[in-house]
């Protein structure tokens, strides 16, 4: 069970719902992941014009947890307008903080991040921070209150997987707040190696989105995830420099 501040959630796979080719795919590319969280960037939606359709319209909104975040803030004071724009909308009190620092890495800006963590929080929301795979910023993001961490795996899009597992194993070791996958993830593969390493959940959107097939990617990812995490729970073996038999080598018959 994947908890977040007060909610709980069966399914560890959180998945965004840009870039799909259509409605009806990104439909059914939700349906059959399982997921429970949904995110969306606020500036890219229009959340207050019936005239304007989006992807809101399209599901059971009861079925899932809405998780706006701040995409397209430079700024710690842009970020904390948009979490508040969102929240005003009635949507929901849980916020993505992401602040960007330059448009051709699209990595995080740590300072912002932090500084729109600790306003946010102070203004109750449910805060997940967007953020680099450094432990010790992802320790001060957790003593400024936030709710979850949200390291990424690589840079946003890139679908060159976990590059640094060392740094993401060192933050889920330490975390006091569950640690979730973001950004990077290319394959199910890429999924299962975060989940072995006890990341507590992943969120997906481009690799989903940007298969040839999002559908059977969304499938695929949420075995993935399931994989991953009963593989975690289960202890694997430890690894040896020499080959040791499977059965022992005493009492065989002669």
């Amino acid at each position: 069970m994947l908890k977040i501040g007060p909610y709980k959630f069966a399914s560890r796979l959180l998945l965004g719902t840009g870039k799909f080719p259509d409605f009806s795919i990104q439909r059914q590319a939700v349906d059959i992941s399982e997921t429970e969280i949904l995110t969306f960037a606020v500036r890219r939606m229009n959340i207050y014009d019936p005239a304007q359709p989006n992807f809101l319209e399209q599901l059971d909104l009861q079925r899932y947890k809405l998780l706006p975040n701040t995409a397209g803030a430079s700024t710690a004071e842009e970020a904390v307008r948009i979490a508040r724009m969102s929240k005003a909308s009635g949507l929901c009190d849980m916020i993505k903080v992401e602040v960007i620092a330059d448009t051709r890495t699209l990595l995080p800006d740590p300072i912002e991040t932090l500084k729109a963590t600790q306003i946010l929080v102070n203004e109750g929301f449910i805060v997940l921070p967007y953020t680099n795979d450094d432990p010790v910023l992802a320790r001060r993001l957790q003593e400024a209150g936030a709710h979850a961490v949200m390291p990424g795996a690589s840079p946003i899009g890139s679908g060159q997987g976990i590059l640094n597992p060392l740094s993401i194993s060192i933050i889920i070791e330490e975390a006091s707040v569950p640690v979730i996958i973001d950004a990077g993830i290319g394959t199910p593969s890429d999924v299962t190696i975060a989940m072995e390493l006890g990341a507590d959940g992943v969120l997906l959107n481009t690799a989903i989105a940007g298969a040839k097939d999002p559908v059977k990617m969304a499938e695929a990812m949420m075995l993935a995830v399931k994989a991953g995490r009963l593989g975690y729970e289960a202890g694997r073996i430890a690894k040896k420099r020499y080959a040791q038999a499977s059965s022992p080598m005493e009492s065989m018959v002669k």
